[in-house]
């Protein structure tokens, strides 16, 4: 259940608010990889949709496909 909810605050969060944390975190969940530079707010304003959208490494089952742990 836990990693249930990990998982479905990690893809809120890269459709609401994919920004890397300012300070490194201990642990980071599956979507983390795909979020902007703190700070880099260029980046974020001509990427934004583009990262909204960027869930084709996910099978229709939820797991990531073979070689999408490259990013």
């Amino acid at each position: 259940m836990l990693a249930y909810v990990a998982e479905v605050a990690g893809r809120t969060e890269q459709y609401w608010c994919p920004i890397k944390h300012a300070l490194r975190m201990k642990s980071m969940h599956s979507r983390y990889k795909f979020f902007f530079d703190y700070g880099d707010a260029e980046h974020y304003r001509e990427q934004i949709e583009k990262v909204r959208r960027s869930f084709e490494d996910i099978t229709e089952e939820g797991a990531p496909t073979a070689g999408a742990e490259s990013g």
